[in-house]
């Protein structure tokens, strides 16, 4: 067991790495942080200057070394726009984002799992029919659009909730909803698939001849057994939660990191830009690194395979 967590923690450090290397040679080909905070009048000494105060006058490969070696010390840069702390305006976003993300999983567990497991349970019938045709239309309409939607409907037409903002819990209705609709879809088409195939296992027709009622063989053997996978599905939510906050933040102008990474992307913010990216893969490791040590802990088979 312990050595299949050191396996996986460092391959949570050698994905998080390949990931902040990814960032940092992207956002440094894609224009000139100088011009755009500068703008393109400015003159030359001035462009030149700002650049050797930010060390982008220094090579790329120099630029790259200083910068792991500041993560490793903690120093996740200063902001270019606001200069403040890089990872405290980051920080700061946090709790604004949290309050539409956890929501928004806990909507999507409590909904989209049982739906799916009704559905499974009640094969070819019309609530089975019901509840695919809505999974596939909340996992495939973009969420921009659904957004764009529900703000038209229950904004613009109805006049019933605010269209953005976060003055008041009111606010964070529609936002909640537009992160919450796809991952129901996607969890009870994934629940359905999950619980159809336990169900055709011998087992289920043996706890069944056995005698045992049919709500014991389902809370008993067949629920257990469907929810190993869906902790797959579950754990990378989880992890996605910060970046699939960007486009409904920007959509409903809610001052979270999303916003922010949008922000700080158009005004060539490195270093926030960095540690914004830097959190959602981290957050996306772990919690693919959390669903690793409970296939380890649920199934042995994985332990013995990840040690050969």
């Amino acid at each position: 067991m312990i050595r299949f967590v050191l396996v996986r923690l460092l391959r949570a450090v050698i994905t998080i790495l390949a990931v902040v290397s990814f960032a940092f040679v992207v956002l440094r080909m894609s224009g000139d942080p100088a011009q755009v905070m500068l703008g393109p009048d400015v003159p030359q000494d001035a462009l030149d200057a700002f650049r050797r105060t930010w060390g982008l006058d220094q090579p790329l490969w120099v630029q790259y070394l200083a910068y792991i070696k500041s993560i490793f010390t903690g120093d996740f840069g200063v902001s270019m726009r606001d200069k403040a702390s890089a990872l405290h305006l980051v920080l700061e976003r946090v709790p604004a984002t949290l309050q539409l993300t956890v929501p928004a999983l806990i909507f999507k567990l409590l909904i989209g799992i049982p739906a799916g497991v009704y559905a499974a349970l009640h094969r070819q019938s019309f609530a089975d029919r019901g509840v695919i045709m809505l999974a596939i239309m909340g996992f495939t309409i973009p969420s921009f659009v659904m957004g764009l939607v529900l703000v038209l409907v229950f904004s613009v037409l109805l006049g019933v909730l605010p269209s953005g903002g976060q003055d008041t819990w009111v606010h964070g209705i529609l936002p909640t909803i537009t992160m919450s609709i796809g991952g129901i879809g996607i969890l009870a088409r994934f629940s359905r698939s999950a619980m159809i195939e336990v169900m055709g296992q011998p087992y289920i027709r043996t706890a069944s001849a056995k005698g045992l009622k049919w709500r014991d063989v389902i809370w008993s053997h067949a629920l257990p057994n469907a929810a190993v996978p869906i902790v797959t599905i579950v754990g990378f939510m989880a992890g996605s939660l910060i970046a699939g906050a960007v486009v409904v933040e920007s959509i409903f102008s809610w001052p979270g990191i999303g916003r922010l990474l949008v922000v700080s992307v158009s005004n060539r913010d490195l270093a926030v830009v960095q540690c914004i990216l830097l959190v959602i893969a981290a957050a996306m490791v772990v919690s693919n690194l959390v669903v690793d040590l409970l296939y380890g802990w649920l199934d042995p088979r994985l332990r013995s395979h990840a040690a050969h």
